[in-house]
């Protein structure tokens, strides 16, 4: 495999490192405040350092057009976002997380085979055990499935597998315009929620530590996300990239010392394997 075969599956991967670190540092925040909170004030952060990033490395500027597509996608993320965490408030985290992650994944393989042509037999395998791998490991609990809980779900689901679509096609030829367009939407669709709700916006001054870390690995998983769109197919990207909950998991088990259960021990080394046959 030549180095620039290599380079999607690297940004991929990492992409999936970051997103699924700043999940648990998300989830030891929101041990100490509202979810709403440590979303819009780490979002807050990102926006800040993807300005920075833009400024000081004179980041080309987009089309409009590629702007604007950016800031949809923003919006329609933060809508996934909030049918999520709305789903694990009211149903059942066994359910609402996995559902959410394998639909978000399905997205961008469907579009890829439209955009790009049908991945070739090898990656087509790798991207089932990837579905398997995420259903397995994002698995909570037992619960059985009740239709009733599936539409936040699918929601959620579509909500970042639109996401993914529309910030790889809005980052073509750029990378940190297009994450600040997008960051504003979200944060404008977020902004609009608790105004109506009447809710309070930012985090406890002792939460800020992890909302600052947050941030970072947002901004680092974003803007690999895109890198690994520039350099290779969507589907891989995307697909790569949404196996954040084993990163999620494993830093749970290595730090919190949670159980990890057999499913999602199953779903590690399927992910491992799907590593393996997307590379091909």
């Amino acid at each position: 495999m030549t180095g620039s075969e290599l380079t999607p599956i690297i940004f991929g991967l990492t992409s999936a490192a970051c997103w699924g670190a700043g999940d648990f540092c998300g989830g030891l925040a929101t041990k100490r405040t509202q979810v709403t909170r440590v979303i819009i004030s780490s979002q807050l952060i990102s926006l800040i350092l993807l300005l920075i990033l833009a400024v000081a490395l004179h980041g080309p500027l987009p089309a409009v057009d590629h702007l604007l597509l950016a800031g949809v996608a923003g919006i329609i993320g933060a809508i996934g976002m909030l049918a999520l965490y709305r789903a694990l408030a009211v149903g059942q985290m066994g359910v609402a997380a996995p559902v959410s992650a394998v639909v978000a994944a399905s997205v961008p393989v469907i579009a890829g085979s439209f955009i790009e042509g049908p991945p070739n037999m090898a990656q087509l395998i790798g991207f089932g055990l990837a579905l398997v791998a995420v259903w397995f490991i994002s698995r909570t609990g037992g619960g059985a499935i009740q239709w009733r809980d599936l539409g936040l779900p699918i929601l959620a689901g579509l909500g970042f597998g639109t996401f993914y679509v529309m910030i790889g096609s809005a980052g073509q030829d750029a990378v940190w315009w297009p994450l600040v367009a997008a960051r504003i939407g979200s944060l404008s669709a977020l902004f609009a929620v608790t105004i109506v709700r009447r809710q309070p916006r930012l985090v406890e001054r002792q939460t800020w530590g992890l909302v600052v870390l947050i941030g970072v690995l947002e901004v680092g998983g974003n803007a690999c996300y895109i890198l690994a769109r520039q350099a290779g197919r969507l589907d891989v990207a995307a697909v790569l990239a949404s196996l954040y909950p084993a990163v999620t998991v494993w830093l749970a088990w290595l730090f919190l010392k949670e159980r990890m259960y057999r499913l999602q021990s199953i779903g590690v080394l399927a992910a491992l394997a799907a590593i393996v046959l997307i590379s091909v």
